[in-house]
């Protein structure tokens, strides 16, 4: 699969919400996630704890009300799409999320997904 391949799947996935099922489909097995100082977790490595990081993510949620998902923008083995997402953290008033995702393609798999956006106080 090319990296645009890669690229329009993984935004259909995201688009319908199925974040898991794209990790499952489109991962590599030794992924590298990379999330921005002042977040949670810096960095995930391997298919099994990037799928633990989403479901530790989805377990800090109360309420989704909506995501909006850019069309990819493809260069070489990259891949970039900003996210935004209208959610209500467990504890926390009702926010929009922004934030510009990067990945990188090796064989047909994403090996590398990096976030940019401005973490919540903690």
């Amino acid at each position: 699969m090319s990296t645009k391949d890669v690229a329009t799947k993984l935004v259909e996935y995201c688009r319908q919400g199925q974040f898991e099922a794209a990790m499952k489909d489109l991962y590599s097995n030794d992924i590298v996630s990379v999330e921005p100082d002042g977040a949670p977790v810096k960095e995930v490595k391997g298919i099994e704890d990037v799928i633990k990081k989403g479901e530790e993510f989805n377990n800090m949620v109360e309420e989704f009300h909506g995501m909006e998902v850019s069309d990819p923008v493809v260069a070489d083995n990259f891949f970039s799409c900003s996210m935004k997402m209208d959610v209500t953290f467990k504890g926390a008033p009702r926010s929009t999320m922004e934030e510009i995702c990067l990945y990188q393609v090796k064989d047909g798999k994403i090996v590398r997904e990096e976030f940019f956006f401005t973490p919540m106080p903690q």
